[in-house]
């Protein structure tokens, strides 16, 4: 019984209980998360209840009756894309008013004013990687700001229902190519929303492009911004948008062992390539293929099954003579 009871009252290590208690902490912090994030979700389905389909119904009190209207497609809200979003679980309320809680909505909320990216992740250190007061920097510089009102926003390329922060570092580089211009394409490509910014004739994208060789090529395989963006290697995605007539026009600003592609479009996969293979390696033998910067898989593939071919020639030539020689 004695040492029993020592052995009951023996003191536990503080570094156990330290240990036991940042787990307790981490497992109540992510219980919490996910009990808001559920609340919020089901939440939010009071919206898309209406936001997430192409019409919506209310009961008239005036006549008794249920009536069916078409959403406006402004105000459309695809569930599968919000629910893959960055913003995913936040609440609608939080960026929106909370008067919106309430239907049918008060037409003054129309009027609102919407959030800017930097309203919200500017000065946090949690997004400081992200460089959200630089890209405010650029984006005011650009044509965007300056030839537009103060109307034109972050929003205006960036739809907060579907933004995914992760498209722009995919394992593969059309999947970005694809996703970068296709913001690009929103209205440049759309009389309909090109015009609700300017009054001018929504330029034809082909007809203006028809100096570039293999345009089809360069549309499937370059973003936009790499000829209309000033290069800033310091940022993710470059935001200061040229004028035309500074627009990259030489084709040897890409296709040549100094490619700027490297600092834009390849970026992470350059970086992520010389902390594997040296900088020299990571430089030249990235996945992306730039003429005159690097290899081409294919090419150097049929290169060793051809040296590999004139190899076993030689061999098998040397080992006959030899044979014939023994005889």
């Amino acid at each position: 019984m004695t040492l029993l009871f020592a052995r009951s009252t023996r003191k536990v290590p503080v570094h156990f209980m330290m240990a036991v208690l940042l787990f307790l902490m981490t497992s109540f912090s992510i219980q919490a998360q996910t009990d808001k994030k559920a609340e919020n979700a089901k939440f939010n389905e009071k919206c898309l209840k209406c936001h997430g389909q192409s019409k919506y119904k209310y009961l008239n009190p005036e006549s008794g009756t249920e009536v069916t209207k078409r959403m406006y497609i402004e105000t459309i809200i695809d569930r599968n894309q919000f629910a893959e979003s960055n913003h995913r679980n936040f609440k609608c309320t939080d960026c929106h008013s909370e008067d919106y809680d309430s239907f049918p909505h008060p037409g003054r909320l129309r009027m609102e004013t919407k959030y800017a990216c930097i309203d919200c992740h500017g000065g946090d250190e949690k997004y400081a990687k992200f460089k959200f007061e630089q890209i405010e920097a650029e984006f005011q510089a650009s044509v965007h700001s300056t030839k537009h009102s103060d109307d034109f926003n972050c929003w205006m390329c960036h739809n907060p229902h579907t933004y995914k922060i992760n498209a722009r570092s995919d394992e593969k580089i059309k999947d970005i190519v694809a996703y970068d211009n296709a913001i690009c394409l929103n209205c440049h490509a759309d009389i309909t929303k090109y015009q609700m910014l300017t009054d001018k004739v929504n330029p034809n994208i082909v007809q203006k492009h028809q100096w570039l060789p293999n345009q089809a090529l360069h549309f499937k395989n370059v973003r936009c911004i790499e000829c209309h963006a000033r290069a800033n290697d310091s940022i993710l995605v470059a935001h200061n948008i040229q004028p035309k007539s500074k627009a990259v026009r030489r084709c040897v600003e890409c296709h040549s062992t100094n490619s700027m592609l490297m600092a834009t479009l390849y970026k992470y996969k350059v970086q992520e390539g010389r902390s594997k293979a040296g900088f020299y390696n990571g430089v030249i033998m990235n996945e992306g293929y730039v003429i005159g910067a690097n290899r081409n898989y294919y090419l150097g593939l049929i290169s060793l099954i051809m040296f590999g071919c004139v190899a076993a020639g030689i061999l098998i030539h040397a080992s006959l003579r030899i044979i014939k020689r023994k005889k």
